[in-house]
């Protein structure tokens, strides 16, 4: 166990664990204006999110990596079974309910596609051609996709769809693959708006003009701007932010959080958590440079693209920079799913820098062997 504790990368801990900190001290000042205790909850979810991060990072990733096929059809299933049996929220049928809680499997279904791309990838890569690996993984990923937009959540498919991405590019796909992934790209955008609901259409409406409709979709975007722009320099303190105090913020606590810490802590918050961001992000790419292995590298790629595009997404949509889609924001927004399901995510990034590579030499036959 000392063994254990010392190869952990307790600088990605320091990191996690400041912006969970930070999470129930703002979820804490939301909750103390009454109405849904969040704190409590959360801080419920943090207590099993450490037993699964240690847990994962106990675990021989290389091992994991064998079960990657049944994963992925297991996560298939669960994903039909919200679409059949799901609970509605907010106009998303994208939870499963379980008496007292409801669990939302699309934030595990990133964690899994991640898990079995990178094993998909690394294991085909002597044995099918450039053009049908890729080909059949984009038509693997498609296939969650498909069941998320059914939902329908249009953020969580974005995300998916750029943790395949990513990962491909990371593969060492070559550029007039990239060329026709574009194009692709773009009559996928196409028939994707096509199917989009009325009220994601909106939602793109109104990111380009809010004041369109102030009272109605354009309501929480022009709100989360008066937040971020009240904040100045320190912010208005703990427990004094008006737009979430008075709930005049909607979601404050999911979508909005972001907007609840500059309005309360200022661009110093703000700052502060747009820094944490940053270093968790390098520290992930530090892993992935470290990987003994080319699954651990498309891993860290895969973990680096789930938490950068929700990053990118929730800052850009609290500043009425990008249309609002609904995703949290990574260990800092309210929620127990997202919150576990980042943990495992990071129990596996640990685990990666635990059988990190170990000499010089053999770093130098990884990157000539690496995809």
């Amino acid at each position: 166990m000392g063994l254990f504790i010392r190869k952990l990368d307790w600088a990605l801990l320091t990191i996690i664990g400041t912006l969970v900190a930070l999470s129930l001290i703002m979820l804490y000042s939301i909750s103390s204006a009454g109405g849904t205790d969040y704190f409590t909850k959360q801080a419920i979810a943090v207590a099993l999110g450490i037993g699964v991060l240690f847990f994962v990072a106990t675990l021989d990733y290389t091992h994991v990596s064998k079960y990657s096929t049944p994963i992925y059809f297991i996560t298939l299933l669960v994903l039909l079974g919200v679409l059949l049996f799901g609970v509605t929220i907010r106009g998303t049928a994208g939870w499963l309910s379980f008496g007292f809680f409801q669990v939302q499997p699309v934030e595990v279904a990133k964690v899994t596609l991640i898990i079995f791309l990178a094993s998909f990838i690394s294991k085909k890569k002597s044995e099918l051609g450039e053009w049908t690996r890729l080909i059949v993984s984009l038509l693997l990923t498609a296939g969650i996709i498909f069941l998320v937009l059914k939902q329908p959540d249009l953020g969580s498919s974005l995300v998916l769809m750029a943790i395949w991405g990513g990962m491909m590019l990371a593969s060492g796909i070559r550029f007039k693959q990239l060329i026709v992934l574009g194009t692709l790209a773009i009559l996928l955008l196409g028939a994707g708006w096509a199917t989009l609901d009325p009220y994601q259409v909106a939602r793109i409406q109104t990111f380009m003009n809010p004041e369109l409709d102030p009272k109605g979709s354009g309501y929480n975007v022009l709100q989360a701007i008066v937040a971020v722009g009240s904040g100045g320099v320190t912010g208005k303190g703990l427990g004094n932010g008006s737009q979430s105090q008075l709930n005049f913020l909607p979601e404050k606590q999911t979508d909005f959080i972001f907007a609840v810490v500059v309005e309360e802590l200022g661009l110093v918050g703000g700052l502060l958590v747009i820094a944490l961001y940053g270093a968790l992000l390098y520290r992930i790419k530090r892993i992935g440079e470290l990987a003994q292995d080319n699954f651990g590298y498309l891993a860290s790629v895969g973990v680096f693209m789930m938490i950068f595009v929700q990053v990118l997404i929730n800052v850009g949509m609290n500043m009425g920079l990008l249309p609002v889609t609904g995703l949290p924001a990574p260990f800092l927004s309210y929620g127990g799913s997202s919150l576990i399901s980042l943990c495992m995510a990071m129990g596996l990034l640990l685990s990666i820098y635990q059988r990190k590579q170990g000499n010089a030499d053999y770093r130098i036959t990884l990157e000539q062997s690496r995809i």
